[in-house]
């Protein structure tokens, strides 16, 4: 296991599985200044890498509890400047750029939800493709009770996800959303025992790893599918197919198909 600089993302390697965990449990895994640098420094390494899966957990008993309001290393904040577009918001410089990167990574990606995902901790957790949650995790759009509004795409995501009444009632009234209750919205795919988070997860980022670059290609199909009307989704289905298409593991595939054998993908 690599701990990045400041120690507060873990990066390790089971086979073709990589694991990002946020370390910071003494403030429940909040996002302060050193753990983005962390966490930029740990994406550099999955993009540079070969992993074809990612697993994102949190340490100790929060996934994430979002931004870190009393994070010593954190700058103040010149609201004048920025509402004036002479300065550009945290948002601007690091969340929006990060969300970006995870939505646009070509690795199928499952978040391990443990303890309480809030704010954009809780943004973070919806990046998953895959999202396995714990018993007693809950999830949390917090902003509204420090007087700000959603952010890091949870606006976007969560009307899709769960439709825009419950979307609405989660954000205006930043009440508690039970993992059970999350699972029975459809915002998450599995719900299992606390002790079993992770491991599910892993077994289920095995599973994904052995597949084919297709996973990728489809990760990259459905998200754009969220924006696109259906005539401009025929062509990125047939954009995309081509790149499936020209694929190692396509080949490999529809020759295993033929020989009637299981596949051997290898992910290219």
């Amino acid at each position: 296991m690599a701990e990045m600089n400041n120690g507060r993302i873990l990066l390790d390697r089971d086979g073709d599985v990589v694991v990002m965990t946020l370390n910071d449990p003494s403030v429940l895994n909040a996002i302060g200044m050193k753990m983005r640098q962390d966490i930029t420094q740990a994406l550099d390494e999955i993009e540079a890498g070969t992993g074809r899966c990612l697993v994102i957990t949190g340490n100790g008993r929060a996934f994430c509890s979002g931004a870190n309001l009393t994070d010593p290393d954190r700058k103040p904040r010149d609201r004048a400047a920025e509402a004036r577009g002479e300065a550009k918001s945290d948002l601007e410089l690091w969340h929006n750029p990060t969300f970006m990167r995870l939505r646009n990574l070509d690795i199928p990606v499952v978040t391990a939800i443990n303890g309480i995902a809030a704010g954009a901790g809780m943004s973070l957790a919806l990046m998953g493709d895959m999202k396995i949650a714990g018993r007693s995790s809950y999830f949390l759009q917090a902003f509204a009770r420090i007087g700000l509004a959603p952010d890091c795409g949870s606006s976007w995501i969560l009307p899709r996800l769960i439709g825009m009444a419950r979307a609405m009632e989660l954000s205006m009234l930043a009440e508690r959303l039970p993992a059970e209750t999350a699972m029975q919205w459809g915002m998450i795919n599995r719900l299992v025992d606390d002790a079993d988070v992770v491991s599910s997860a892993m077994d289920l980022a095995r599973r994904l790893a052995a597949g084919p670059r297709a996973l990728g290609v489809i990760r990259r199909m459905y998200w754009e599918g969220m924006d696109n009307g259906f005539e401009a989704q025929l062509a990125a289905e047939a954009r995309l197919q081509s790149i499936a298409g020209m694929s190692e593991d396509y080949t490999e595939g529809v020759t295993a198909f033929r020989e009637k054998r299981p596949a051997q993908f290898k992910g290219r």
